[in-house]
């Protein structure tokens, strides 16, 4: 179920950056755009659970120096990741730039997920 619940929350976070930022986008009308945020949003979740931790773990020493602004980056990087893989899979997002368009991306999608996480169930009883 925790599954789930992080599946909407990182399609309905990347599905509003898409929204607000013109350089991230998602391709296909009606419940094909459904479909493709979903696989989008299952993509981004195995990089923020896979990539992202060594991301961090490498990175550390610019987190800690820039006293945890760096992590803007990574999330721009994994967003950056993510729409790759995407176009390898044949998934239509993409992200066009990093700067403005990742950063400012990432930050919207860490919000958004955040407020989303907080309304969805966390499978605890």
């Amino acid at each position: 179920m925790k599954i789930l619940a992080t599946v909407v929350a990182n399609g309905v976070a990347l599905w509003v950056a898409s929204a607000l930022v013109s350089g991230i986008e998602f391709g296909g009308q009606g419940w094909s755009t459904v479909l493709t945020v979903v696989l989008v949003a299952a993509v981004f979740g195995v990089v923020n659970a896979v990539v992202r931790p060594l991301a961090q773990l490498l990175s550390l020493p610019f987190i800690v120096l820039t006293l945890g602004l760096f992590l803007v980056v990574v999330n721009a990087l994994m967003l950056l990741l993510t729409s790759w893989l995407a176009g390898v899979l044949g998934l239509d997002f993409r992200v066009d730039d990093f700067w403005w368009d990742a950063v400012l991306g990432a930050v919207i999608v860490s919000a958004v997920s955040m407020v989303v996480g907080m309304l969805l169930p966390d499978g605890r009883d």
